[in-house]
């Protein structure tokens, strides 16, 4: 494979800059799972419900109003609907997001981190997620593993990601669907390209959101 050498000197370049605050954002990530409690693991949860289609601050903003409000483990749907200002297909969203509540609760109690942990790897964590969890697909899944720091091989195959992937010439086009083969097949290809250029996969997506947002975020 030929990359795009323009585009691949430009990315180099930024991550080079850029490097620490990534490392720095990462570790973040990482120690906010280990030290976190399992509602801070179910707002991570929720967020990667809530960001298809939408702005991921915003989605972040709703997340913390709807903890701030105790609707994180209690509360209906029309609460945590309330909350949600700026996160598109609300009205579905909110339903996942109570699904998603009850379904780790237990005798009222939330026990999320104990089962995640129960899992061999990312992989197969990522595989329950996205035949379990509704609003979850590849990408959500492999977004909220990376958010605590279990997907360094994971890709989150976004928009921003799958349009630098054709940038750097390492796909031709967008597949019209994202299933399971597809997803595989691209995780893949960007795999090689990482290993390649010693960019990291969860460096990678942060770098190339940073390349676009002009910031770290999540």
């Amino acid at each position: 494979m030929s990359y795009n050498k323009t585009e691949t000197d430009n990315i180099l370049k930024i991550y080079n800059k850029i490097k620490p605050e990534i490392i720095k954002r990462l570790r973040e990530l990482e120690n906010n799972f280990l030290t976190g409690n399992d509602e801070d693991i179910l707002a991570e949860m929720t967020f990667c419900i809530f960001t298809p289609q939408s702005k991921a601050k915003k989605c972040w903003e709703s997340v913390c109003n709807i903890k701030s409000e105790g609707f994180l483990t209690k509360g209906t749907t029309e609460n945590i609907l309330n909350c949600m200002d700026g996160v598109r297909f609300k009205y579905k969203k909110s339903e996942y997001a109570y699904s998603l509540r009850n379904q780790f609760l237990k005798n009222g109690k939330l026990e999320i981190k104990k089962f995640l942990e129960n899992f061999n790897n990312a992989f197969e964590t990522r595989e329950w997620l996205v035949k379990n969890i509704k609003g979850y697909g590849y990408k959500e899944a492999s977004h909220f593993l990376r958010n605590i720091g279990f997907g360094k091989n994971l890709a989150i195959l976004d928009r921003h990601i799958l349009k630098n992937m054709i940038l750097l010439n390492i796909i031709k086009e967008i597949p019209k669907s994202l299933n399971k083969k597809n997803y595989v097949e691209l995780e893949k290809k960007l795999g090689v390209f990482s290993e390649k250029e010693n960019i990291p996969m969860d460096h990678l997506d942060l770098l190339l959101w940073y390349k676009e947002a002009g910031e770290i975020f999540k």
